[in-house]
């Protein structure tokens, strides 16, 4: 055998282990270690320079490799930007179809149920993985750019756990929220009892949120709502102390005061007839199907029993016994 043939069989035999050596870094884990590394692929970056944000970031590659593999697979044109987390086990294959099909780094956040917009507010403006885009705005600012139909944000949002792409903006957020609630309520408006005293969804809504503030039971929801919509059918004040409280704002330092329940706010229902103009709170799924599917019952009045749960009475005689019995 020639010089020339061994060197030609010399160097098939070295591209073939150099092919088979790169197929099989491609399928072995980058990192086995904790925690994950974040990384961001910035927007307009080619194969080549994401490879080395990547590396840059702390992702142990090769960005040459990676470039390598990413055209070799014909995907180098398809990376998506974005923020990513490398999780330990996995491959540079794997990596690379986690690119291209967007599988952003996901953060959460938690809205509360009777927390109001300024709470919700807060907690958005709190989470680190948001982009923030909306803190500028006011209320009415902000609810203009969600929706067009209300001008006061109170209650118009659904408290639940949200995912999203870290980086998103915090709009997002808001809008999705929104879109949540407004299907409940429509859902739950849709099969309401034609004879209950909401002119609009948005009075179910004002209900439910006071429902919410009322109690934590969710087995008494229904009897709460009952009761308040039996007063607004004969006109009796609904007198809910949480009404009170919304409409003390700042001034409310966790006791409420024979003086405060004669201070006329828009939202005392001690002084004023009907519901309040808005609602108190942000009201879960549980508090608008009470709304707008009360308990049918004779009950005009309840005052807590002092473990959770409430006493029910039909007539102020009941009640005031009730009052003695329990909060005297």
């Amino acid at each position: 055998m020639s010089f020339i043939q061994k060197l030609f069989i010399t160097g098939v035999i070295g591209a073939v282990a150099a092919v088979a050596g790169f197929a099989y870094w491609s399928k072995q884990p980058i990192t086995d270690r904790e925690p994950a590394i974040a990384f961001t692929v910035l927007p307009g970056s080619g194969v080549g320079l994401a490879s080395q944000q990547i590396a840059a970031a702390g992702v142990p590659i090769n960005p040459m490799l990676f470039s390598l593999l990413a055209r070799v697979t014909q995907k180098a044109s398809r990376i998506k930007a974005g923020s990513y987390e490398l999780k330990p086990g996995t491959s540079p294959r794997r990596l690379i179809d986690q690119l291209v099909r967007g599988e952003f780094a996901q953060e959460s956040l938690t809205i509360i149920e009777g927390w109001t917009f300024k709470q919700m507010r807060q907690a958005i403006a709190g989470s680190t993985g948001l982009k923030h885009e909306t803190a500028d705005l006011s209320d009415q600012a902000l609810m203009a750019k969600i929706s067009p139909d209300y001008k006061l944000p109170e209650g118009l949002f659904f408290p639940d756990t949200y995912l999203f792409a870290k980086g998103s903006p915090d709009m997002h957020i808001y809008k999705q929220a929104h879109a949540m609630l407004m299907t409940h309520l429509n859902a739950a408006w849709a099969k309401r009892d034609p004879s209950l005293p909401y002119a609009t969804p948005y009075q179910a809504l004002v209900m439910a949120s006071i429902v919410e503030k009322e109690t934590g039971q969710k087995s008494e929801r229904s009897m709460i709502a009952g009761v308040f919509v039996n007063r607004l059918k004969l006109g009796m004040l609904l007198q809910t102390d949480p009404t009170v409280i919304y409409g003390m704002g700042e001034k409310y330092e966790g006791k409420i005061r024979k003086r405060d329940l004669e201070t006329d706010t828009p939202y005392n229902t001690y002084t004023r007839a009907g519901l309040p103009p808005t609602p108190i709170a942000l009201p879960g799924v549980q508090s608008l199907d009470a709304a707008l599917g009360p308990a049918k019952t004779d009950a005009l009045y309840f005052v807590s029993r002092g473990d959770g749960t409430s006493k029910f009475s039909g007539n102020l005689t009941d009640h005031n016994r009730a009052v003695n019995q329990f909060q005297r």
